[in-house]
C-alpha cells in the first residue's frame, strides 16, 4: 500500500465512515459520488464545485459538473458540507471546521475570515436591530481588503493633490440661449 499523508488517511477513514452513513440513509454509492466525497473531505478550507470537477476528472474522466453539483447537494442536505457565497461564486466546506464569517475584497480577491468568537459579537450586534437572529454561514461580507484599501486611499489623496476631484452635483451644459 502507498504511504498517504496523514490527513488522506483521515480523509479515507471518514470517506467509509460518510458512505456508511449515507446507505444506511438509503442513498445510492457511486464511484463517482465516492470520488467527490473523498475529494472534499481531503480539501482543507473551501473548494469550489468546479475544483471538485477538476480533480476528480483526473481519475475519473467522464464525471461532470452537473454530478459534482448534486453530489454536494446531497452532501449538504445530510450535514457533511456547507456552502457560502463568496466573490467567485458558491464554495463548499465541511461542517466540523470552525464557524466563520467570509470576509472578500472585492478588488483583489483576497480572503479572510471572522473567528467564532468575532462572529458571536456580530450576531449580537445585528440581533439587536428589533430582534433580527442572523444566518451567517452562506455569504461573505464584501469589502476591500487592508491593502487594497490603503492603495485606493492613497490614489485618492493623489488625484486630490492634482486638482482631480471627483465631479459631484454638476449640472448640463445649456448650449447657446
Amino acid at each position: 500500500m502507498p504511504h498517504l499523508p496523514c490527513s488522506s488517511l483521515v480523509a479515507v477513514d471518514r470517506v467509509g465512515t460518510v458512505v456508511a452513513m449515507l446507505r444506511e440513509r438509503g442513498y445510492r454509492i457511486t464511484p463517482q459520488r465516492e470520488a467527490i466525497l473523498g475529494e472534499v473531505l481531503r480539501t482543507d478550507g473551501h473548494i469550489t464545485p468546479q475544483d471538485v470537477t477538476r480533480r476528480v476528472q483526473r481519475r475519473l474522466p467522464a464525471v461532470n459538473a452537473s454530478t459534482v453539483y448534486r453530489t454536494l447537494a446531497m452532501l449538504e442536505d445530510v450535514g457533511v458540507v456547507r456552502h457560502a457565497h463568496l466573490e467567485r461564486g458558491a464554495e463548499y466546506h465541511r461542517t466540523e471546521e470552525p464557524r466563520h464569517v467570509h470576509l472578500a475584497c472585492s478588488r483583489c480577491g483576497a480572503e479572510d475570515d471572522l473567528s467564532a468568537d468575532e462572529v458571536t459579537s456580530l450576531e449580537r450586534v445585528i440581533g439587536r436591530h428589533r430582534g433580527f437572529a442572523p444566518d451567517l454561514t452562506h455569504f461573505a461580507i464584501s469589502g476591500l481588503c487592508a491593502r487594497c484599501r490603503l492603495e485606493v486611499e492613497a490614489a485618492t489623496r493623489r488625484r486630490t493633490r492634482a486638482g482631480q476631484t471627483p465631479a459631484r452635483g454638476r449640472t448640463a451644459r445649456r448650449g447657446p440661449g
